[in-house]
């Protein structure tokens, strides 16, 4: 097994080579290389070798020396019969830093408590220079915790929430900058600052952050970050001038058959990940599919935060059924829709109306084809749609929420999706993310703190406090239990048996956790203002 490997990733290398670069022209050194492409040959042998359990582990690990010095060591003595692949690991690498494993939970603390406490834990300082894979910020930031060593994209967002809440503006606004930072020097942000991660992204929340600092700061904050926001949109709709009804796909783009467009997620590369080699490796030999069509859908589920979901399945137990780039996702439609909306807002406060009328037209446009094409009359929700199949997805998701939180929907569609998210995803615990068990750790009985706080917000835009109170106090009292039996703050939850751990997925449950401090930190101060 272990020599199949070996064999297809050295293929999988070679090709990579030929893949289009992500457009960074700060990349001028073997530094900024994806460890596969910097490592080549040694990042082979170890990933296939399992020589560290998780293979996040190796790809953000601290060089010793220079590259060209630690290859050719390994070139010479890689045949010899004493050499141990691990110990010349750690003979030429710094394993990545164990952040916060001296922190000990007080149990005397409240979970408020605790959560506050955790931000000094979570925060990294400026980046120093780094001769690993991390792509230095300039300014403080809040990591997730666990094995998310560095920032998060959309995690980055919902994170942001509880420091408001905490009165930590000061972060906010680091970490906005820090987003602003890697769209001019990347031309986007990619899904953490890694160079693995310089082929995708994440759902786009950058606007929303912007917006989170402006409620802060002041409707100045929309003007001064307009170029990046400006940026992040030509991001997401690069080569659309490039669709036709001869190539209705390409990159992130998508027309539609009545020449409407809409995104997607993707990914420029069609390789194994870096961060889980081995793992794509074994589900591309386990598969009957072209290897990179099936790598690239399984990037691209991963671009979308859900890695991974029966969302993206044909078949909903079968995770090398993957279809991620034939599907229009209701959620990221709804986050370019406020990105759009923001630009145009950001463009009247500048005095530029002709910008801003044709960013409202380009807003309302996507507006009426989610309502097009996402919009499911007869079930009452919004659903994902397979442009390819030109029908809805079989797979009901809380993404179906999204169109709340962002006031696409209108007040009949809104009362009609509440019903659904009543009856049907929420749980003694929470909303749960899919209504089917998968073993995947987007799908039942987990549930995720970010989509908590956008079913919640999205209820409480059309009136129904009712239920959105209810699903916070479930997920509250679920995110308790859990304190009180573990200790802990961690990254999902089943929200059917609070007893039960959360589980799926490619690495053990993660404790921190980033994105469920914020939201519970805010859900209790909600609570509060309700009392």
């Amino acid at each position: 097994m272990q020599k199949t490997f070996f064999i297809l990733g050295t293929i999988f290398l070679l090709l990579a080579c030929g893949q289009e670069e992500p457009s960074v022209e700060f990349i001028e050194n073997k530094q900024m290389l994806s460890p596969e492409e910097r490592w080549g040959e040694l990042f082979i042998a170890v990933q296939t070798a399992g020589v560290f359990p998780d293979g996040k582990t190796f790809v953000d690990c601290e060089p010793k020396y220079p590259t060209d010095q630690i290859l050719s060591s390994y070139y010479t003595v890689k045949g010899e019969p004493e050499f141990h692949l691990r110990a010349f690991v750690l003979e030429n690498f710094d394993l990545p830093p164990d952040y916060g494993s001296d922190f000990k939970a007080d149990a005397s603390r409240s979970m408020e408590e605790h959560i506050s406490a955790l931000w000094p834990v979570l925060t990294r300082q400026p980046d120093e220079p780094t001769n690993g894979s991390l792509i230095r910020l300039p300014h403080p930031y809040i990591v997730p915790g666990g094995r998310f060593r560095e920032i998060y994209y959309w995690d980055s967002y919902f994170t942001m929430l509880g420091l408001q809440t905490d009165g930590h503006t000061d972060m906010i606004e680091n970490m906005v900058r820090n987003f602003a930072h890697l769209i001019d020097e990347v031309g986007f942000i990619p899904n953490g600052n890694r160079t693995y991660f310089m082929s995708r992204s994440q759902p786009p929340f950058f606007s929303s952050m912007v917006g989170l600092l402006a409620e802060i700061k002041g409707p100045e904050v929309l003007k001064e970050f307009l170029p990046q926001l400006r940026k992040e949109y030509d991001f997401w709709m690069r080569d659309a001038d490039q669709l036709s009804e001869d190539q209705p796909a390409v990159s992130r783009v998508v027309q539609l058959a009545d020449g409407q467009i809409l995104n997607r997620y993707y990914d420029d590369r069609d390789t194994p990940r870096p961060e889980s080699y081995r793992e794509d490796l074994e589900t591309a030999e386990e598969s009957s599919r072209p290897a990179a069509e099936l790598y690239r859908d399984l990037r691209a589920a991963c671009e979308s935060g859900w890695d991974f979901s029966c969302r993206w399945f044909t078949n909903s137990q079968d995770l090398h059924t993957a279809v991620t780039t034939q599907i229009i996702p209701i959620d990221l439609n709804s986050l370019l829709y406020h990105l759009e909306s923001t630009i145009a807002t950001a463009h009247e406060q500048q005095g530029q109306s002709d910008e801003a009328v044709a960013f409202r037209t380009k807003a309302a446009a996507r507006k009426a084809a989610i309502h097009a094409y996402c919009w499911d009359n007869e079930k009452g929700f919004y659903r994902d749609y397979n442009f390819q199949e030109a029908a809805f997805t079989p797979i009901l998701s809380m993404a179906g929420a999204y169109p709340l939180f962002f006031g696409i929907a209108n007040q009949a569609q809104a009362d009609r999706s509440a019903a659904v998210l009543q009856s049907e995803f929420l749980r003694e615990g929470g909303f749960t993310s899919t209504l089917i068990k998968t073993g995947q750790q987007w799908d039942a009985p987990n549930g995720w703190a970010p989509l908590q706080w956008i079913g919640y917000r999205g209820l409480k835009n059309y009136g129904q406090d009712s239920l959105a109170s209810d699903a916070r106090d479930r997920w509250l009292s679920n995110n308790e239990a859990v304190y009180q039996q573990a200790g802990k703050m961690v990254e999902k939850y089943n929200v059917e048996d609070a007893a039960a751990s959360a589980g799926g997925g490619e690495y053990p449950l993660q404790d921190g956790f980033g994105w469920s401090n914020g939201v519970s930190r805010r859900f209790l101060a909600e609570k509060d203002r309700e009392q």
